[in-house]
């Protein structure tokens, strides 16, 4: 039986870009189809078998921890406070000090693909990875970060949020990391993963693994993208047990 890791949601961000949606609310807590954006996260979560959740927290963090408490649809809940902000990469060192596993599966809190997530987790194990990303086709966006990788997954370039004309593969925010990897992340550093950890990793030649997943990554980063993520996720909210 695969052993399956906590799980670390980065949902610290203000989303400025999102404040005519949802106001001074979280980012994470915007309501898709009746329900908060995260609630489709922690439900994947525990559908793929996972039963321990540690929030990276930060803006308005109070309400995201008043509205799941210590336990949400049968997973176990812990969270990770920032007092100040830290950025991806900051956070995620945060969090480490709460990791109960040798690693860690991550997740952005405002997007949302639907892969098999412990079929991930088996693939990171099965390469002997340092680091392994999830990664959707392109498909013409270019306002994510794009990835490049041989045939057989090793990852071998990122470009974050440039022009991905002719790229592929983009990051869908989704990864594994080893817990030792992230207690070398500077305490109380202000990085972010995707621009600044993920690329020095690279340079530094860890093992780095590309999981490729089919579909797409919906994200609520943008009022645009926020309203074409309450038809893209409507079935997924439908399939969604009540809690």
């Amino acid at each position: 039986m695969l052993n399956l890791p906590d799980v670390i949601v980065l949902c610290g961000g203000a989303g400025l870009r999102l404040r005519s949606v949802t106001g001074d609310a979280p980012k994470v807590m915007a309501s898709i189809a009746g329900r908060p954006f995260l609630e489709l996260l922690l439900h994947q979560i525990h559908r793929h078998g996972f039963s321990r959740v540690i929030m990276a927290v930060g803006y308005q963090k109070a309400i995201i921890r008043s509205h799941f408490g210590d336990d949400a649809f049968g997973l176990r809940m812990a969270y990770s406070e920032e007092t100040a902000p830290l950025g991806t990469g900051g956070a995620l060192r945060n969090a480490a000090e709460l990791l109960g596993s040798d690693s860690a599966l991550i997740m952005n809190g405002d997007s949302y693909t639907d892969l098999d997530l412990r079929r991930f987790v088996a693939e990171h194990r099965a390469a002997k990875a340092d680091v392994s990303v999830a990664v959707v086709p392109a498909d013409g966006r270019m306002d994510c970060g794009s990835v490049l990788a041989d045939e057989c997954g090793k990852l071998v370039g990122f470009a974050e949020k440039q022009d991905g004309g002719g790229t592929a593969y983009i990051n869908a925010g989704i990864y594994v990391l080893s817990k030792s990897l992230l207690f070398e992340i500077p305490v109380g550093s202000q990085i972010s993963l995707e621009r600044e950890l993920l690329p020095g990793w690279l340079e530094a030649r860890r093992s780095m693994h590309a999981f490729f997943a089919e579909g797409s990554c919906v994200d609520i980063g943008t009022p645009e993208r926020f309203w074409e993520a309450q038809q893209a996720l409507a079935k997924v909210e439908r399939n969604t047990p009540e809690s």
